[in-house]
């Protein structure tokens, strides 16, 4: 299959997806393959750590297109997502056009004339030379199209919703003094979003949207195959059979897919073949964030890991 064609079915993103490492849900899949298709946006929301991020990158490596990401923040502008304009070289450039002013004018026997000179001279200035392109107007300038990542949208203003909506809906971008911008391949869109705060309809209307949760356990136990080399099935299955547990509890911050990779590599790591409650709460700082989360599980750890235990064996 030609990488930078849609792909031809879900399955084939299904396929693809795991050829880069990510085991997609059919639901994700399906959103990648529409995305593609229809040329829209994708617009992914859940919790930190569910591989939000991480399917922007593999969907980059699957199609073998440049990765370019726009990390979200409060106070993000124009001038650090689109461009701004190169000053020092500016500068440069006229320090250059005042020493050699003599040679620029020469020939100019009116003031008329002179300065039609220096006006020719001045455009030069606000052209595509002087301009330093920022994430966004980079992805517009890729030959090849790319994966562009808006991550964290939610954690940007409201403002900076605005400046998205020209880019998302027609791919372009208008830029005062240089006109308007045109994609010269659509690139494929990511945006992120972890819920800190309601985005616009306006942003909303123009992507589809994909929630990523909590994957159930068959699926995580994929994940965790993929990420971690060497665990054992026995393993495999007690982790994420005692992590479904634990996101019933009422803590801070529930263990996400990052946590529970992270988690396996540290058993594996401790040559474990299975879970023991000493080992689950040597390690519990790992999968657990906040003190408070600790304190709240540790007095479920015995059943926990006995539950765990009996899914390991009988699965």
């Amino acid at each position: 299959m030609n990488n930078h064609l849609p792909a031809d079915s879900i399955e084939a993103v299904t396929r693809g997806l795991a050829s880069a490492g990510y085991i997609a849900s059919k639901q994700i899949a399906t959103a990648v393959y529409l995305a593609e298709r229809i040329e829209k946006p994708i617009l992914v929301e859940g919790p930190a750590g569910v591989g939000k991020t991480e399917l922007a990158k593999a969907l980059a490596a699957w199609r073998g297109l440049k990765m370019i990401r726009m990390q979200c923040y409060e106070g993000l502008d124009e001038a650090k997502a689109l461009y701004e304009w190169k000053y020092a070289k500016q500068l440069l450039y006229t320090q250059i056009l005042k020493d050699k002013l003599g040679e620029v004018l020469g020939g100019a026997d009116t003031l008329a004339a002179a300065l039609g000179k220096l006006h020719d001279f001045g455009d030069v200035f606000f052209s595509k030379e002087f301009v330093e392109p920022r994430p966004l107007l980079q992805a517009l300038e890729q030959e090849k199209g790319c994966v562009l990542l808006v991550d964290e949208i939610d954690k940007s203003d409201a403002e900076f919703e605005s400046l998205l909506l020209e880019i998302l809906s027609d791919y372009q971008v208008s830029i005062p003094e240089l006109g308007t911008v045109a994609a010269i391949v659509k690139p494929t869109v990511i945006l992120t979003s972890n819920g800190e705060r309601d985005l616009s309809d306006a942003l909303k209307r123009r992507c589809l949207h994909l929630h990523i949760g909590f994957p159930e356990q068959r699926l995580e136990e994929r994940i965790v195959e993929s990420r971690v080399p060497g665990i054992s099935e026995t393993l495999r299955r007690q982790i994420v059979g005692f992590i479904n547990q634990v996101r019933a509890l009422d803590l801070k911050k529930l263990p996400s897919v990052s946590e529970t990779i992270d988690w396996a590599r540290v058993l594996v790591l401790l040559q474990s073949s299975e879970l023991d409650h000493e080992t689950v709460k040597d390690t519990l700082n790992v999968l657990l964030k906040y003190e408070a989360d600790i304190e709240t599980t540790l007095p479920q750890v015995t059943s926990f890991v006995a539950k765990a235990g009996r899914q390991g064996v009988f699965g």
